[in-house]
């Protein structure tokens, strides 16, 4: 779960969750160079991110800026007070999820230019973001197909035919975040038997999803599992998710001209296609993101 995060989480969070990351290794060696100075590059907690901070990371070091790597600091309330703090200076990020962070949920743009022109007046100040990929990562809510099936389930807005008699389950956030309880409830009247902390988008949820134990997943929308596992992801008529495009969030101080200009070449050859595919690389085949990153970069002449 991305999106629509109402509470910082105290500075202490943020320094605890910087010496406790899992996964890849926090700190890519950087590459000889000076152009740019050096930028530390986050991510959060969940393996496409993981993914697009080693691309930010490598492009930058094809460029001669010494660049290295914080990966899973932890979710959105925990990254931008590193940001804020200078643990990190920059990391990838979604823009309509990061627009409702800094509108405490209160933003009501749903397309893309919309929400980035909102989203520039609403960042705190040192921060900026750079242009948007064309490539998105949306939150939905997912549904194996037997369940689909049983309750005539297509949309989010179908749910109501089974309010009160369904377990949802997904990230902890999901309580707070209005992308969650709160907005199911809001904008589609949604009541829930029950709901299930799990984790975010990641194997617990899945296999909650697969085994029966919930019956409702809030699962990204480029993850392979969803089509390896046969999941109907619900369509959103109301556009409960708005946009929800990667692009870069950084420190204003960090984002020399050769830094933004390289950050922007990747945004610029960016799909969603190409996101998904990658993702399936980390996930499905268990490739390093690194190495992923490695491949990609040259791939589109960003090497």
């Amino acid at each position: 779960m991305k999106r629509f995060l109402t509470h910082l989480v105290p500075a202490l969070a943020a320094t605890l969750s910087l010496t406790a990351c899992g996964g890849d290794p926090l700190a890519a060696t950087p590459e000889q160079g000076s152009s740019g100075g050096s930028v530390v590059v986050g991510s959060a907690n969940f393996p496409e991110n993981n993914l697009l901070a080693e691309i930010y990371a490598q492009a930058l070091r094809a460029k001669g800026v010494s660049a290295t790597t914080k990966l899973n600091i932890g979710s959105r309330e925990v990254s931008m007070a590193a940001l804020k703090d200078g643990s990190i200076d920059m990391l990838p990020e979604y823009n309509g999820a990061l627009l409702n962070y800094f509108t405490g949920g209160d933003a009501t743009q749903t397309t893309t230019s919309e929400i980035n022109t909102a989203l520039k007046k609403a960042l705190p100040k040192g921060l900026t973001v750079l242009d948007a990929s064309e490539a998105q990562d949306k939150d939905g809510f997912a549904v194996t197909k037997e369940t689909a099936k049983k309750y005539g389930l297509s949309s989010l807005a179908d749910l109501k035919q089974a309010n009160g008699k369904l377990v949802l389950g997904g990230a902890s956030e999901l309580r707070t975040r209005f992308v969650g309880i709160k907005g199911l409830k809001q904008v589609y009247g949604l009541d829930f038997k029950q709901y299930k902390p799990l984790d975010a988008a990641g194997p617990l949820t899945v296999a909650a999803l697969k085994d029966g134990a919930i019956d409702v997943a809030n699962l990204y929308t480029t993850q392979s599992t969803i089509k390896q596992n046969g999941f109907v992801v619900l369509d959103d008529p109301k556009h409960l998710v708005a946009a929800e495009n990667v692009l870069p969030v950084a420190r204003k101080s960090k984002m020399s001209p050769d830094v933004k200009s390289r950050l922007n070449a990747v945004s610029a050859e960016l799909t969603t296609k190409d996101l998904a595919a990658l993702v399936k690389q980390v996930e499905i085949d268990k490739s390093l993101p690194r190495t992923v990153a490695k491949s990609y970069i040259s791939e589109h002449g960003l090497d």
